[in-house]
């Protein structure tokens, strides 16, 4: 007999994978670079309320510090029956249903990866955060571009080529902290934390602000881009125009007088119907990234009132229709969300 988790969604939604990661047992006494203890890939069945842990990794000694390493999987992309993940210093992929690992790469200059997408051409993307730089790089590993984040005409100016950056455990503060990487045309989008905004790589010199808070993850749909901010706010920005199109409040969409989460991973369903996460508000040692949870809950805000979990909004409606916990299934920080059957490239 099925033991249903949670009630099924009031809309149908296929199996849903949800990438992210199991913290340590003392992750509230630790610096977030030490916190995370394993990466974490679920499938959860909104039908029948299963939830499956599909994949539990944790990276070699060679590939990340010496010192209570943080392991976690960051933002993936799903493009055929293909899942790019990455950790904070390794890219892995694999091919399901079966989840058989069939690439795996990791490099000297890799420092708190937080996202990988494949190119039209079949190359990969990376947005390495720890290093404010985006790569280029092929399946053998070879490093084909990289972009500096912050308009260095060098983007190793202030990075030493000869490091082994795996084993240093933060570069923080980072100038950009560039977190979601994505191809549009001929051009290369990235969004960045710390300007709040997205930028073109290159010469085109494309910006869009963002200016409601700092962002974090996203999706690109045809020529319009959703990216979502840590305070609880959807942007969706217009490519070609360059601008921003509508910025939903997911805090009154939700009904809730505390603090959401940190708002990360977002997948739209269909144009009014889109897929959320949120993870536990937990003590940070960075503590301005906490600062938006003040000013906007006041004395209410407090961390740790509301679980990691995936959330469904219906858009046009204004209402949350739907949510999991999945805490009690072992995730406690949650990156991307990907449907079974559909493909992340295809918008």
């Amino acid at each position: 007999m099925t033991v249903r988790a949670f009630p099924p969604p009031p809309v149908p939604l296929p199996p849903l994978l949800v990438v992210g990661g199991r913290q340590r047992a003392d992750a509230h006494f630790q610096d977030e670079w030490h916190q995370y203890r394993e990466g974490r890939i679920l499938r959860l069945d909104p039908v029948s309320g299963e939830v499956e842990t599909v994949v539990r990794y944790t990276s070699p000694p060679e590939a990340c510090p010496p010192t209570a390493p943080s392991v976690v999987f960051k933002s993936a992309t799903l493009s055929g029956d293909h899942l790019y993940v990455c950790t904070q210093t390794e890219v892995l992929i694999y091919r399901l249903p079966g989840f058989e690992r069939v690439g795996y790469l990791t490099l000297p200059f890799f420092n708190d990866l937080h996202h990988v997408r494949p190119r039209a051409s079949g190359s990969l993307l990376v947005a390495v955060t720890g290093l404010d730089l985006v790569a280029e790089i092929d399946h053998g590993g070879e490093l084909l571009a990289a972009w500096s984040t912050v308009g260095e005409a060098d983007p190793w100016a202030r990075f030493d080529r000869t490091v082994d950056y795996r084993r240093v455990a933060t570069t923080k503060p980072h100038r950009a902290h560039p977190n979601f990487v994505f191809e549009h045309g001929e051009e290369i989008w990235v969004s960045r934390f710390e300007q709040r905004d997205a930028v073109t790589l290159g010469e085109s010199q494309g910006r869009i602000a963002i200016d409601v808070e700092r962002p974090h993850d996203g999706f690109l749909r045809g020529h319009r881009a959703m990216f979502s901010t840590v305070d609880g706010h959807l942007v969706i920005a217009d490519l070609q125009r360059r601008s921003v199109e509508r910025v939903v409040d997911l805090n009154r969409l939700s009904g809730e007088d505390r603090a959401l989460g940190w708002c990360r991973g977002v997948r739209p369903v269909d144009d009014d119907l889109v897929l959320v996460g949120f993870s536990r508000l937990r003590p940070s040692r960075i503590r301005e990234n906490l600062r938006w949870v003040k000013h906007r809950m006041g004395k209410r805000a407090t961390a740790g009132d509301l679980p990691t979990r995936v959330a469904l909004y219906d858009l046009a409606a204004g209402r949350l229709l739907w949510q999991a916990n999945l805490e009690e299934h072992g995730l406690n920080a949650l990156f991307s969300i990907h449907g079974e059957g559909w493909d992340d490239l295809d918008g």
